[in-house]
């Protein structure tokens, strides 16, 4: 029986969305460092960024975590499917 293979992420997605976070955290912390305002307004924001952060990475944790009970539940799915199928003896005579 054929399963479904789960797609895989590749390398240059990867580099890809590492350059991509690298580049734009870069880019609003220089924002932020240069704007023409207090350094309680600048903490404030930067505060905020972080937050931002990790608040993202803390939903891809989430999200991943979801994928992967799924990819259990289907797991268990498949094994309990396989075996029924192995079980199961078309040609066998009732005892009795």
């Amino acid at each position: 029986m054929d399963t479904n293979p789960q797609p895989r992420t590749t390398t240059a997605f990867y580099v890809q969305s590492i350059a991509s976070f690298a580049l734009s955290l870069t880019a609003v912390a220089t924002g932020i460092a240069y704007l023409p305002v207090g350094s309680w307004i600048r903490a404030f924001l930067a505060v905020g960024l972080l937050y931002v952060v990790t608040s993202a990475f803390t939903l891809a944790k989430c999200v991943r975590d979801m994928q992967d009970a799924g990819t259990v539940v289907r797991r268990v799915d498949q094994a309990r499917l396989d075996k029924l199928l192995a079980d199961h003896d078309p040609f066998k005579v009732p005892a009795g």
